[in-house]
């Protein structure tokens, strides 16, 4: 899974923006992810293969954000 981690950095309306266009979200579905990200501190925001994951990730850091990727439970 891709995690995106909460950062002083980037306004919560440029996330909610990359979770659109990026992974191609709807509005509601991309401000609930940032608003977790927001007060939880991080959200997981996309799943799949190791390489999906990787490119995920790679993709978030190029927009600025703090993301990780964790091995499912």
């Amino acid at each position: 899974m891709t995690i995106v981690w909460n950062d002083p950095v980037n306004l919560m309306s440029y996330v909610t923006y990359v979770f659109q266009h990026y992974f191609g979200y709807s509005k509601k579905k991309a401000e609930k992810l940032m608003m977790e990200v927001h007060e939880d501190g991080r959200s997981v925001v996309s799943a799949g293969s190791r390489e999906e994951m990787e490119r995920d990730v790679q993709a978030m850091h190029e927009y600025g954000l703090w993301a990780t990727m964790q091995k499912d439970d």
